[in-house]
């Protein structure tokens, strides 16, 4: 299978992209190429695919529900209890909803921890994206449930031949006031064994570092590195409340910081995101929308204006979190910590990009395509997404969409009208 993208606008200029299977083969002006399909990219623009580096996919089926909560009550009153009466249907069809709005808004690949990791998988293959899905870690500093975990996840591994190259397998310790330490030293082990990613919570939430203080006798990071489990497949959510000890910790081992500004807005879980000081430090931070429980939705073209005007806000500076940075988060250091080769257009890179729309008000004038994109723009402006060399979307349309909307909405209200499960 071979595309052609002719005309389409690209560092301010007409090129032609020339895609062979999953690749990008050529880039240049006035292609004299054959292939299978060609599409016109006149008054568009070309982007990478967006990296989505942390939410909770099938989450989309809690959109709306228990807004305006602070973080604990929002997870011990709304979504635990209904998250223990979820079912493999509930999450593949709320994974599939993830999938659409995703490529709705540009999105090629996303670093996914939740439950149902089959379920998650069969709709990630089904919508032809591409997915780092991490098996879930809890034990609640139980032993029995630490051994419980171990079987899982050491099963869920040998199982992954079975799906494409698109997906990845992870681990996904949820925080270190929820699993062990024993647990997240295996968790560590077994991802060096295994040479895999692992995705974790920590210092999201003021509280969570006041607890870590008093039950560890140091904060968050300092306890994973008392553990010796910070390395370079460390991937680390939120990451509000590290100082400057922190973060040059972090930067040591090469640790990778997800900056999630709707759902710490949202939560009010804090503001203060460093991104500047790990930056500088060299650590990698990637952009994500976290679950739709918490941000409402999956567009990562506003997460990329949500971090540039949060950051900007709070230092009172204008000139920091630009708006290039914050595309190459969203881009190219966000393929970089999940290990893909793709956020960016080159030749021999993955084929996983997007077309914009360019005759749109948001790209009207347009003095800088990425400024507009980042200031003006949300994934409305996406018109067609290409994933591993496959037209996923064109024209605004996604085969089976109405369907996929009509379900999980039905799954999502039966779910939370439903007795809890009976042990």
């Amino acid at each position: 299978m071979s595309l052609l993208i002719k005309a389409v606008e690209w560092n301010g200029k007409k090129v032609d992209i020339y895609i062979e299977r999953n690749r990008i083969r050529k880039i240049g002006e006035d292609l004299f190429v054959q292939a299978n399909r060609v599409i016109n990219g006149e008054k568009k623009a070309v982007i990478p695919g967006m990296i989505n580096c942390h939410t909770h996919a099938a989450m989309t089926l809690f959109r709306g529900y228990g807004d305006d909560m602070p973080l604990k009550p929002w997870l011990e009153e709304r979504i635990w209890p209904n998250e223990a009466k979820l079912t493999e249907e509930d999450i593949y069809w709320g994974a599939k909803l993830a999938c659409l709005e995703m490529i709705k808004t540009g999105t090629t690949t996303f670093f996914d921890m939740y439950y149902g990791f089959d379920a998650t998988a069969r709709a990630v293959e089904e919508m032809g994206l591409r997915a780092v899905l991490a098996g879930v870690c809890f034990d609640h500093f139980n032993p029995l449930l630490t051994e419980k975990c171990k079987r899982t996840n050491k099963a869920l591994l040998a199982s992954r031949g079975k799906y494409s190259d698109r997906i990845q397998y992870a681990l996904g310790p949820h925080a270190v006031y929820t699993v062990s330490g024993e647990l997240l030293q295996w968790v560590h082990a077994f991802a060096v064994e295994q040479d895999i990613l692992i995705h974790l919570h920590l210092a999201e939430t003021e509280k969570e570092v006041e607890n870590a203080k008093e039950k560890f006798g140091c904060s968050p990071v300092q306890y994973l590195n008392r553990l010796g489990i910070l390395s370079s497949r460390l991937v680390l959510a939120h990451g509000i409340y590290v100082d400057e000890e922190e973060i040059r910790l972090l930067a040591e081992h090469d640790v990778a910081v997800v900056h999630n500004p709707a759902s710490n807005m949202k939560l009010g879980s804090g503001i203060e995101f460093k991104y500047a000081e790990m930056k500088e430090a060299g650590v990698r931070i990637g952009l994500g929308t976290d679950g739709c429980g918490s941000s409402n939705n999956l567009d990562m073209i506003e997460v990329m204006k949500q971090a540039a005007l949060l950051g900007k806000g709070w230092r009172k500076d204008p000139l920091v979190l630009s708006a290039q940075e914050m595309f190459e988060s969203a881009t190219a250091i966000g393929a970089s910590i999940m290990r893909v080769d793709a956020g960016r257009l080159e030749e021999g890179a993955l084929a996983d990009l997007a077309l914009v729309d360019l005759r749109i008000p948001a790209f009207t004038p347009n003095f800088n395509f990425v400024s507009n994109l980042v200031y003006s723009a949300n994934g409305n402006c996406v018109d067609t997404v290409i994933c591993d060399g496959k037209i996923l979307m064109e024209n605004k349309k996604v085969t089976g969409e109405d369907e996929i909307l009509e379900r999980a909405a039905q799954q999502a209200y039966d779910l939370v009208s439903r007795s809890p499960k009976q042990e």
